[in-house]
C-alpha cells in the first residue's frame, strides 16, 4: 500500500544538499531530489554505493544536518536530536570510563531524569539485550558483538519511536552479525515503531525490511523501492531459501553492478568487502 506524505511517520520531499569539499572550490552533490516517505511501524533498509549519501539522510532523519532545498518531516514537524530519535553507530560510541549500566542510563540522566531510576530502566534494557550481566563492566572489557547490543540498549533506553541505524553491524565477525540481525528483528517485533537502517550488504537488507530503497551514486538519489513480501517472525525459517528473497536479491545486484559499471569510481562494498 503506498504511504502519502500526509500519513507518513517520515516524509522527505524533494531533498538536495551539497557539501564543498575542505581547502577546495568543488562541490560534492550528495542528495539530488531525494523523496521518500514512511509509514508508522515500518522497517526501512537503505542500500547503495558508497557515497551515495545514505548516511547524509540519515543523519537529515534526527536534524543533525539539513537540507538545501525540499523538506524533511517528523510527524508533521522539522527533526529534532531527542529521546524520541535513537541513534546506533558502526562504531559503538560508548563512553570508555563509564560502566555498560552507565552508557546506557546516560541518554535518561542528560535529561534530568533521577540517576536511581535512570539506570532502573538501564538494567532493563540491558536484559532485553541479553548483557544483564555485565552491566558493572567497561567497554574495553565487551567483545565486538557486546558492545554493539550496549550500543543498541542505549539507543533504545528512551522508548524512541523511531530509530536509526548506519551501518550497525559491519564491524563485527559474521556469526555475532546474524546473532544481531535476530536480536533486532526480536526487538522490533515487540517494540515496533519506525527503524531506518543502512547497510551495505543486500542480504542483510532484505532479510531485515520491510522495505528496501535502493539509492544510486553521483549525485545521491533513491533509484528504487522495493516492498519485501516474506512473512514475519523471519528467524523462524531459512528465509534465504524464499523464492522472494531469491528474486529481490537477484534484481538488487543487477541493479547495483549496473551502477559500478556505469560509475567505475563508486564503491558499492565499502569497508565491508562483497557481502
Amino acid at each position: 500500500m503506498a504511504v502519502s506524505a500526509a500519513t507518513s511517520k517520515i516524509s522527505v520531499q524533494g531533498v538536495h544538499k551539497t557539501f564543498q569539499r575542505p581547502q577546495s572550490t568543488d562541490v560534492v552533490v550528495a542528495l539530488k531530489n531525494v523523496s521518500l516517505d514512511i509509514a508508522d511501524n515500518t522497517f526501512v533498509s537503505l542500500v547503495g554505493p558508497s557515497g551515495c549519501g545514505k548516511t547524509t539522510l540519515l543523519r537529515m532523519l534526527n536534524g543533525l544536518i539539513t537540507p538545501d532545498e525540499g523538506t524533511v518531516l517528523v510527524d508533521g514537524d522539522t527533526p529534532k536530536p531527542g529521546p524520541d530519535m535513537g541513534f546506533v553507530f558502526q562504531s559503538f560510541r560508548l563512553i570508555p570510563w563509564l560502566q555498560v549500566r552507565k552508557n546506557v542510563a546516560f541518554p535518561l540522566e542528560i535529561t534530568g531524569q533521577n540517576k536511581t531510576e535512570a539506570r532502573a530502566v538501564a538494567d532493563e534494557y540491558l536484559d532485553l539485550v541479553g548483557l544483564a550481566q555485565f552491566g558493572r563492566a567497561f567497554p574495553n572489557e565487551l567483545s565486538g558483538g557486546m558492545k554493539q547490543r550496549a550500543a543498541l540498549a542505549r539507543a533504545l533506553v528512551t522508548n524512541p519511536s523511531i530509530l536509526l541505524m548506519d551501518e550497525p553491524f559491519a564491524s563485527i565477525d559474521a556469526q555475532t552479525r546474524e546473532l544481531m540481525q535476530i536480536e533486532l528483528m526480536r526487538i522490533w517485533a515487540e517494540k515496533k515503531g519506525v527503524v531506518v537502517f543502512v547497510t551495505h550488504s543486500v542480504d542483510e537488507a532484505i532479510l531485515l525490511a520491510d522495505k528496501v530503497v535502493l539509492m544510486g551514486p553521483r549525485p545521491g538519489r533513491i533509484v528504487e523501492v522495493f516492498d519485501v513480501d516474506l512473512p514475519r517472525p523471519r528467524w523462524k525459517y531459512d528465509v534465504r531459501a524464499e523464492p522472494s528473497f531469491v528474486e529481490l536479491r537477484a534484481h538488487l545486484w543487477e541493479r547495483i553492478k549496473e551502477m559500478v559499471v556505469t560509475d567505475p569510481t563508486s564503491d558499492f562494498f565499502g569497508r565491508e568487502g562483497q557481502t
